[in-house]
């Protein structure tokens, strides 16, 4: 029953795609695909796993408290706090539409959604577990056991297993049929005139040449600070902690800018608290050019129309502790 609400959803987001129009605008830009649920059963349990803090060893930390479904799927802020109130490295990227980017976190150093998920468990800064201790707990509980056995055929958990399940609720995690994309599939009256102007200003500065693609981003790595140096006291060297290379040093994964009037604070170290000041760095640092107050106002109105339609679920249940199950440790 609660898997028929995320398929419902996206079939109604495929019939409004067919409404739009039948001459989609020929852009740079696509609208987001909307997604097919082939395993619902893994995907209701990679939910309750996204949502379960018993994977920290806090008992506290979970998918969400970094990735929260209700904020854009981030935490709003610079940087994350970690276990026993750490401050992380680095922003947040939000998870929603991550499976349209070519590689996951700032550095791209997971590959997809499966490798990045088993990092903030095993990660001493962020949910501070192992993976050894995590199956542990999971194992400890009569209904995951239950679970992994219905969804994958073996009641012996192991990390690739988890993992798998919450990539898999991750990719329904698509947020379609925001007024962009409705303008996209040839609705007129979508955007209103500064949007439109701010996306015709968007293409002409150039911005489409990293954001691009339905994600407007996600698909390849660029230096911070093309024309000007990026100034910040972030540790982030960006890709080159994964290369090794000189040449990728402060070479990010360009972010989407999907839903990114929700995903405030912006850049790799959340330096700009707003679009309009994000706007105006990335236009003198990375494209030489000063945008005017107007000019800055019809930027953000585009990139405020790229705000799609939220996932929308019933909140997991999720199987209670048994006896034999490790008590957290909050303050360890």
């Amino acid at each position: 029953m609660r898997t028929t609400i995320i398929t419902a959803a996206v079939g109604l987001a495929l019939a409004s795609q067919v409404a739009w129009g039948a001459a989609p605008r020929n852009e740079p830009v696509q609208p987001i695909p909307a997604v097919a649920v082939t395993e619902p059963a893994k995907v209701e349990l990679g939910k309750k796993l996204f949502f379960d803090p018993r994977l920290s060893k806090s008992g506290f930390i979970s998918c969400n408290s970094c990735h929260n479904l209700s904020m854009g799927g981030t935490d709003n802020l610079k940087t994350s706090i970690g276990h026993n109130w750490q401050q992380g490295p680095i922003n947040s990227p939000t998870v929603l539409n991550s499976s349209l980017n070519l590689a996951q976190f700032w550095d791209g150093r997971a590959a997809d959604l499966k490798e990045q998920a088993g990092g903030p468990i095993a990660n001493p800064g962020e949910m501070a577990f192992t993976h050894e201790l995590a199956i542990g707990v999971l194992q400890s509980i009569p209904g995951y056991v239950a679970e992994f056995e219905a969804v994958f055929g073996k009641s012996e958990l192991d990390i690739d297993m988890v993992t798998e399940a919450i990539a898999a609720f991750e990719e329904t995690l698509v947020t379609p049929h925001s007024p962009f994309d409705r303008w996209l599939q040839g609705d007129d009256g979508a955007l209103n005139g500064q949007a439109l102007a701010g996306y015709q200003l968007f293409k002409q500065s150039g911005c489409v040449a990293c954001h691009n693609g339905p994600n407007l981003g996600g698909t390849s790595f660029q230096k911070m600070g093309v024309v000007e140096p990026y100034q910040s006291t972030a540790d982030a060297i960006g890709r080159a902690a994964v290369t090794g290379k000189d040449a990728d040093r402060f070479a990010f994964k360009v972010p989407t800018l999907r839903n990114v009037e929700l995903t405030y604070p912006y850049f790799h170290d959340g330096e700009a608290a707003t679009l309009e000041e994000a706007v105006d760095i990335m236009g003198r640092l990375q494209l030489g050019r000063v945008y005017s107050d107007e000019e800055i106002g019809q930027l953000v109105a585009f990139l405020k129309s790229l705000t799609g339609e939220q996932p929308r679920f019933e909140l997991p249940i999720l199987p209670p502790s048994s006896n034999d199950t490790p008590a957290p440790a909050p303050f360890g």
